[in-house]
């Protein structure tokens, strides 16, 4: 039985971790090296990540900059920032990239909460999800007389605990996120 908490314990930290890895993408104003992790350039007809042909850089808040090792790709890594749906547009001097990040008006700033708050929702769909398979086993372990029903019920308290403190922290970095994106 605790290997199968154990198991939803690293099931339920993959949901938090990829709830993170969203929120990384989210645009809060301030420059970030992760606004690029998930551009991918056509680099001689081969798909490759920014990050695999280029030193990616934060000098100041509001300046990303990237750094090509090959002077052919910045025609490359320019036309896939452009097509991205970030909405930043890059400025080359031939040497260097540079992105610099707008201020976010209100209006996107709120929707830019809206976005959290989806992945958040979807974050906690995926716990929910867990505890639902996590209880649906132990079900299965009493019908099989493998557990007792008092094995059972401990069982799906402390699936239960485990659900409400992953719950917790997802709220948790919402409400971080929210402050990162409404900070002016």
């Amino acid at each position: 039985m605790q290997s199968l908490i154990d198991d939803g314990k690293k099931r339920m930290a993959g949901a938090i971790a990829a709830q993170d890895k969203e929120f990384s993408k989210l645009r809060t104003g301030r420059a970030t090296t992760a606004l690029v992790d998930n551009i991918v350039v056509d680099y001689y007809g081969t798909p490759t990540p920014v990050s695999q042909l280029a030193s990616v850089s934060v000098p100041d808040p509001k300046t990303l900059s990237i750094q090509p090792w090959d002077k052919g790709a910045f025609g490359a890594v320019e036309k896939a920032i452009m097509a991205s749906d970030l909405g930043l547009t890059p400025n080359n001097d031939g040497s260097i990239i540079r992105i610099t990040i707008p201020a976010l008006t209100e209006e996107r700033r709120k929707e830019l909460v809206k976005i959290a708050k989806k992945y958040t929702e979807d974050c906690k769909i995926a716990i929910r999800n867990v505890r639902r398979d996590l209880n649906d086993s132990l079900k299965n372990l009493e019908k099989d007389k493998e557990i007792s029903e008092d094995e059972k019920k401990k069982g799906e308290t402390d699936v239960q605990k485990l659900t409400d403190d992953f719950v917790k922290q997802s709220d948790a970095a919402l409400v971080a996120k929210e402050k990162d994106i409404l900070e002016i």
